[in-house]
């Protein structure tokens, strides 16, 4: 099958381009948010195939994946073709809806000729809509390995752009955890709070994977697949039970808690037992692997693909 999408969420295209498709993204000279092209941060197959807006009207699409609204508006220009009449389509909605409950209209709503995918059964729930086709596929993760060594007494948090989401991701919480131990946290925009950013995905996973704890601060939005890259790479979690926090962390692989002060004791345990520690990580590594496998992952998305296509 031949796919097009937008390059949007770096760590969920990584997953999705692992299947057996090929997958057309738009490239623009500036690699900005419309035409980011291939990855260069992660490892992507050669059956990603970077497309101009030009060529895009030439190709030979069998199915087009929308993530943002104006895509529907994009899609039609460059590929000449209506999304949903001209050419099947699929909207994956990657976010947990924002604003009044209800008013959580979905962009896609009652539209029944394109089918809208969940990425997790929260975002289902709270986002109305309507008529539209809809299913959830629940994250997959390229499994980087078991790396933890937790050498390093230290909280590790991936969150991007932190500053200007502050309080959607939590951020604004920090100043507090470091009362317990040195808080590294990384990801796009990261040194505007004295963190780190810009490192390749391995290089990040590796870094992640030295610290004792991962600490999720999440309020609001969908499930982070930096929080499922860390159970991968075996760390322990303390995380705010918030979206579906709670189903993807058992209570063995750590501690998920909407109380600051069970968060901060459960950090506290973690740096001083170093065992402790590593036996929860082992433990999150074992759900995220069973739940969260890229297997699973791509033959779900196989399956409302060739429904959708029919």
């Amino acid at each position: 099958m031949n796919i097009f999408l937008w390059h949007v969420h770096g760590s969920w295209t990584t997953s999705f381009v692992q299947g057996p498709h090929t997958y057309y993204v738009p490239v623009l000279p500036d690699h900005g948010a419309d035409g980011r092209g291939r990855a260069r941060t992660w490892n992507w197959p050669d059956r990603v195939v970077e497309i101009k807006p030009e060529q895009a009207s030439q190709l030979d699409v069998d199915m087009v994946v929308l993530q943002r609204p104006h895509e529907l508006d994009l899609a039609h220009e460059w590929l000449g073709r209506r999304p949903g009449h001209d050419v099947p389509t699929i909207y994956l909605e990657h976010n947990a809806p924002q604003g009044r409950v209800n008013d959580l209209r979905h962009p896609i709503a009652d539209r029944r000729d394109i089918h809208v995918v969940h990425v997790t059964h929260f975002n289902a729930l709270f986002w109305d809509t309507g008529a539209a086709p809809t299913s959830v596929i629940e994250h997959g993760v390229v499994d980087p390995g078991f790396r933890f060594t937790g050498e390093l007494e230290r909280i590790a948090v991936v969150v991007n752009e932190a500053r200007r989401r502050g309080r959607v991701t939590g951020t604004d919480l920090l100043p507090r955890f470091t009362r317990v131990a040195p808080v590294d946290l990384f990801g796009m925009d990261a040194a505007a709070l004295g963190g780190i950013e810009d490192l390749p995905q391995d290089r990040l996973h590796d870094e992640v994977a030295r610290r004792r704890v991962y600490l999720h601060p999440v309020r609001w939005t969908s499930l982070g697949l930096s929080l499922l890259e860390a159970m991968h790479l075996g760390l322990p979690v303390v995380a705010l039970a918030t979206t579906e926090v709670s189903a993807a962390v058992p209570p063995e692989a750590g501690v998920v808690s909407n109380r600051i002060d069970d968060l901060e004791f459960a950090l506290r345990r973690f740096i001083a037992e170093p065992e402790e520690a590593a036996l929860a990580g082992k433990a999150a590594r074992a759900a995220a692997l069973s739940r969260y496998g890229l297997d699973r992952f791509l033959t779900d998305w196989d399956r409302v693909l060739t429904e959708v296509a029919a």
